[in-house]
């Protein structure tokens, strides 16, 4: 079975620090490229950071850059995402999603959300 699990998540208060990980089981995640998303309560779901799939490149949101450190462990199959400088409005459920474009068709894989509330 083919499948992404966040984990990491929780209650933090403001200024504190999460490590979000994003595992692949069923398939390696050396040749995707992986991104975190993010989903607040009556919002659309937004892009918060990815990287390639060798790690050198990332990008991250403007509302989080400077906070937030995407990086991967190939060897371990495993995506992470440190949170520093947590604000309130950081709260929402967090996803990873692994992609790649293959010869005849897009690999496209979502986790299924771990929550982050970030509240005193």
């Amino acid at each position: 079975q083919l499948q992404l699990v966040e984990s990491g998540g929780g209650l933090v208060q403001p200024g504190g620090s999460l490590r979000l990980s994003c595992a692949a089981s069923g398939f390696t995640l050396d040749y995707y490229a992986i991104g975190w998303f993010r989903q607040a309560p009556g919002k659309e779901r937004e892009g918060v950071s990815c990287i390639s799939s060798s790690g050198g490149s990332t990008n991250y949101a403007d509302s989080v850059k400077g906070r937030f450190t995407i990086s991967r462990d190939n060897a371990k199959n495993t995506v992470y995402l440190q949170m520093n400088s947590l604000k309130p409005e950081d709260t929402a459920v967090y996803y990873c999603n692994a992609y790649r474009l293959g010869p005849s068709r897009e690999f496209d894989y979502w986790g299924q959300g771990t929550q982050v509330t970030v509240s005193s």
